[in-house]
């Protein structure tokens, strides 16, 4: 059993103040506790990231977004117990209280059991042209163009193994013998590569019909022209709490008018919002599939958005992980002109 007294919060503490509770150390859950200790509530990532979707932002208050039934246990409750109670809930801590409802301590079940399997595959798509950044691109793909003076591609890897996750498989096309000839097996990098080699363009997800052997649980898939804190475990486990199928990361953006807005009701004005900014969520270009949605994608182009739509039409479950991390897609001279800015800063 833990101590938690680092990871205790108010329900009137801000999101920011939470997010750097659970960001920090391993317990990655904050324990909501009143005035006198006891027990309010709790939150976790997965919370927080909810909250975000409805429309709240890190510096909002945690009350509203309060888990206010978690799973508790007893001091005396034993490890097969304690397993059991993981398993059927999906979840990876489990508060203590004392009889009068008081927090003593947390039950971190990792530790409980043999270390997590990270044996999932990270698909990389880097087989695109990438046209809107020549001549940058014209003898080099656009994954192995230098940010921090490495390749982009090398960033994504090395992000990926510091998670833990080491059997990667990178789909290439356009000059794709830089890319096997810079990372061969993987072997100089710590992880396993293979190659899926496109003979035509394939889009996001179209290469992926071209798995000789299926991967046999779910499967990252990750734009090779962009750069993220992303945590991996996180997107993973939320995947699989949710029971989804499909997961897409989407972080938030937000688009600001250059005129006024006039809303209308029929030809009478409504009301004038001069030069109104409007939150949306866009694909942050990293997702999370089941094995059975490879049988979903044509050998031909087909892009990750058309098999979304695919999958939702079938009444598939879907579902997305909002972004809370830093998150750069490389698509404009501008966008690498703030990698290479930025990348000392968050990397």
């Amino acid at each position: 059993m833990k101590n938690i007294e680092k990871i205790k919060i108010t329900k009137d503490e801000t999101i920011k103040r939470a997010l750097e509770v659970i960001s920090d150390g391993t317990f990655q859950i904050a324990i909501v506790v009143d005035k006198k200790g006891k027990l309010v509530g709790t939150l976790t990532d997965g919370d927080i990231r909810g909250g975000f979707l409805k429309g709240l932002n890190i510096n909002n208050s945690v009350k509203s977004i309060i888990n206010k039934n978690p799973i508790i246990v007893k001091k005396t409750e034993t490890k097969e117990k304690l397993l059991k109670i993981a398993l059927s809930n999906k979840i990876h801590q489990i508060p203590v209280v004392d009889k009068n409802y008081k927090v003593i301590g947390m039950h971190i079940i990792d530790e409980l059991i043999t270390p997590k399997d990270k044996s999932n595959k990270v698909v990389i798509m880097a087989g695109g042209r990438g046209m809107r950044l020549r001549p940058l691109t014209k003898n080099i793909p656009k994954p192995m163009l230098k940010v921090g003076n490495k390749p982009i591609l090398q960033t994504i890897v090395e992000k990926f193994k510091e998670s833990g996750y080491e059997n990667f498989v990178i789909c290439v096309n356009y000059k794709s013998k830089i890319i096997r000839n810079y990372f061969g097996d993987g072997k100089n990098f710590g992880v396993k590569i293979k190659y899926i080699q496109e003979k035509t363009r394939m889009g996001t997800a179209g290469a992926l019909s071209l798995f000789q052997k299926k991967p046999n649980k779910p499967f990252f898939v990750i734009n090779g022209d962009l750069l993220t804190n992303l945590d991996f475990d996180k997107m993973l486990d939320y995947h699989i709490h949710h029971d989804s199928k499909a997961t897409m990361c989407v972080a938030e953006y937000n688009i600001e008018l250059p005129y006024g807005e006039v809303k209308l009701d029929d030809e009478n004005i409504i009301s004038i919002e001069e030069k109104p900014a409007h939150k949306v969520f866009v694909n942050a270009g990293v997702y999370i599939l089941n094995p059975k949605c490879i049988d979903l994608i044509p050998k031909k182009f087909y892009d990750m958005p058309t098999l979304f739509k695919k999958i939702i039409k079938k009444k598939i479950k879907t579902i997305s992980f909002p972004l809370g991390e830093y998150w750069l897609d490389i698509g404009r001279f501008n966008d690498f002109k703030k990698a290479n800015e930025e990348y000392k800063l968050m990397f």
